[in-house]
C-alpha cells in the first residue's frame, strides 16, 4: 500500500511538471510567434510606406515612417531581404522589384503573388516570406519580407527554451523520486501502527474471547440455556467474527506476494454462489435472477473470487427490499464484468462515494444486520488485488456494483 501510494505521488507530481512546464512552453512559442510576426509586419509596413522600396533611415527625424524604433536601425536595410509586385484591379502583375533579393526567380515571385492574393488577407505567410498587401488607387502593393533568419533565430531560442525546460523537469522529476520516501514515511510509519495495532489487538481479544465461550459452554452445561446466555453467545460470537473480518482486510492490504493464479471458471464460480443464497434470498421473499454468460474465464485467485461474489450477494440478500429483487449478471466484454442489482427503497439517500469506507453504513441508526461495514472494502481488495475495480451506481430505485476482473 504505500509502495502504491509513493508511486501516485511520484505520477501525481511528473503529471503536474509535464502540465506546467508544457504551458509555460507553449506560451513561449505563442508569444516568440507574435513577436516574429511583429517584427516582419514593421518591416513590411515600412517598405509599403516607402512605395515599395526600403526607407532611407535619418536619425535626425523625430517622427518617422515606421512605429517599432528598436526593431529599425540604420544596419537593418542591408540585412533585409524583400521583393515588391504591384499588380492592377484584374489581380494582374503589372511590375515586380526583386533587386534586394538574388536567390528568387520572377516566376517564382509570381507564384508567391498570387498564393498571397488568392487568401484574400492582408497579412500572412508564404513560405519563408512574410507579405502585407496594401491596396491603392490603381490596384494592389504586395510587398513579401524574407523570414529566414528570423525564424531560424526563433527556432533555435525556442529549441534551447525546450530543452532547458525538459532538462529541469527531469531535474525536478529525479528530486521528487528521492524525496518520495521522505514525503509518505509518516503515513507509512502511521500505517504500520495500524497494523500492528490490529495484529496485536487480534490476540489480545482472541484469548479473552475463547475463555468467554469456554466458560459459557461450562455454565450452559450447569445450569442450561437461557436468553441472557444465548446473548451472551451471540455477542461473542459477532464479536470473534469482526476481529476476523479486520484481520483479513489488514492481511490483504498489507500482503504484496502475487496471488495463486490459476484459470477460473467464473461462470461455474458464480454460478455455485448464486445457488448457496437462493435458499437465503427465498426465506426472505426476495427474487434472484440470475444471468450467467457460460464459459467466462480468467486468471485469478478462485477462493477469491468466490469470497468476492459471496461477499455481494450477502450484501444484496441483507439490504434489498422486501419482496424486493436481486439481478445478477455475469458476460465477457474485453474483461469479464460482474454487475450484481437490488432494489432499494432509499437508493437516492447513499453516499455511494463511502461506500467502500471501512465501517460505513448506510443505516445511520447503526442497528446490526449481520454486517459490520467491512465486507464491500474486501470485496474491493479482491477486485484490485486482480487489477480490476468494484464501483457502485444508482440505477432506477435499485443499487448496483460492477466488478471489472483483468488478471489474464
Amino acid at each position: 500500500m504505500i509502495a502504491s501510494l509513493q508511486k501516485k505521488f511520484i505520477l501525481i507530481s511528473a503529471i503536474s511538471i509535464f502540465v506546467v512546464f508544457s504551458g509555460i512552453f507553449l506560451l513561449l512559442v505563442f508569444f516568440s510567434n507574435q513577436q516574429l510576426d511583429r517584427t516582419m509586419d514593421t518591416l513590411a509596413d515600412a517598405i509599403s510606406a516607402s512605395d515599395g522600396v526600403f526607407p532611407e533611415f535619418d536619425p535626425s527625424q523625430h517622427s518617422r515612417p515606421f512605429p517599432y524604433d528598436d526593431i529599425i536601425n540604420e544596419e537593418t536595410r542591408f540585412s533585409t531581404r524583400f521583393f515588391t509586385v504591384w499588380v492592377d484591379e484584374q489581380g494582374r502583375i503589372t511590375h515586380i522589384n526583386i533587386d534586394s533579393v538574388s536567390s528568387i526567380a520572377e516566376e517564382q515571385v509570381e507564384d508567391y503573388a498570387r498564393a498571397a492574393l488568392s487568401e484574400n488577407t492582408q497579412r500572412g505567410w508564404v513560405s519563408d516570406y512574410r507579405y502585407r498587401v496594401v491596396e491603392t488607387g490603381s490596384g494592389s502593393t504586395l510587398v513579401f519580407v524574407n523570414g529566414t533568419m528570423n525564424r531560424s533565430m526563433s527556432g533555435r531560442l525556442l529549441l534551447t527554451a525546450f530543452l532547458v525546460l525538459l532538462c529541469s523537469a527531469c531535474l525536478i522529476l529525479a528530486l521528487i523520486v528521492v524525496i518520495s520516501k521522505r514525503v509518505v514515511r509518516p503515513v507509512a510509519e502511521s500505517y504500520d501502527k495500524q497494523k500492528q495495532f490490529i495484529t496485536d489487538a487480534n490476540h489480545e481479544l482472541k484469548t479473552p474471547l475463547t475463555l468467554i465461550l469456554s466458560n459459557l459452554d461450562i455454565v450452559e452445561a450447569d445450569v442450561g440455556k437461557n436468553e441472557w446466555l444465548d446473548d451472551i453467545r451471540s455477542e461473542s460470537e459477532r464479536m470473534g467474527l469482526l476481529i476476523n473480518q479486520m484481520v483479513t482486510l489488514c492481511r490483504m492490504d498489507e500482503s504484496d506476494a502475487p496471488l495463486a493464479l490459476a484459470d477460473v471458471d467464473l461462470s461455474v464460480v458464480l454460478g455455485d454462489t448464486v445457488s448457496e443464497f437462493e435458499p437465503l434470498a427465498a426465506e426472505s421473499q426476495k427474487k434472484l435472477i440470475s444471468v450467467i454468460e457460460p464459459g467466462v474465464h480468467c486468471r485469478g485467485d478462485e477462493a477469491l473470487l468466490r469470497r468476492l461474489a459471496a461477499i455481494l450477494l450477502d450484501n444484496a440478500v441483507k439490504y434489498c427490499d422486501a419482496g424486493g429483487e436481486i439481478r445478477v449478471n455475469l458476460h465477457a466484454r474485453r474483461h469479464p464484468v460482474l454487475t450484481l442489482e437490488n432494489t432499494y427503497a432509499e437508493v437516492d439517500d447513499l453516499e455511494l462515494d463511502r461506500l467502500f469506507d471501512r465501517f460505513y453504513r448506510a443505516d445511520k441508526a447503526r442497528t446490526f444486520t449481520g454486517s459490520f461495514g467491512i465486507g464491500l472494502s474486501i470485496a474491493q481488495s479482491i477486485a484490485r488485488k486482480h487489477k480490476g475495480s468494484l464501483t457502485a451506481y444508482k440505477k432506477d430505485g435499485a443499487i448496483g456494483f460492477k466488478a471489472e476482473l483483468k488478471e489474464h
